[in-house]
């Protein structure tokens, strides 16, 4: 099968941001606050990665679209995590900042990608 390097990028990006969430919430303190918070934050930021490559397997351009659309929602939430993250501990600005800028970025080219999909999808019926 034929690389893509577009493809190939963006799943690289989506799992450098992953590793950051990893990293992100293993500087978080150890109390149940920071605990429930991490788990979901982590759960919710390193499922796009996977999600991505997944929809890079595809059996049908609908699969492909779907699971598009699964990271996208992953992405959705992790946003909203990073904010209540960011509104509830003292946390590295500088790297939050960073993060929520580049999940704004993957959310953006995940959406124009199902768009294109869609499109294509319409143009071939």
């Amino acid at each position: 099968m034929a690389r893509n390097p577009k493809a190939d990028d963006l799943e690289g990006r989506l799992v450098r941001f992953a590793i950051d969430i990893v990293t992100l919430t293993g500087q978080l303190p150890p109390n149940f606050q920071a605990k429930h918070i991490a788990t979901q934050l982590l759960r919710s930021g390193t499922a796009a990665a996977p999600n991505y490559g997944e929809a890079r397997a595809a059996e049908s351009r609908a699969d492909f679209i779907h699971k598009l659309k699964i990271a996208l929602k992953e992405l959705n939430e992790t946003a909203v995590w990073l904010r209540i993250l960011q509104g509830s501990f003292a946390v590295d600005a500088d790297f939050i900042t960073r993060l929520v800028a580049e999940n704004t970025e993957l959310s953006k080219i995940l959406v124009s990608s199902i768009q294109t999909a869609r499109r294509n999808d319409n143009q071939s019926r």
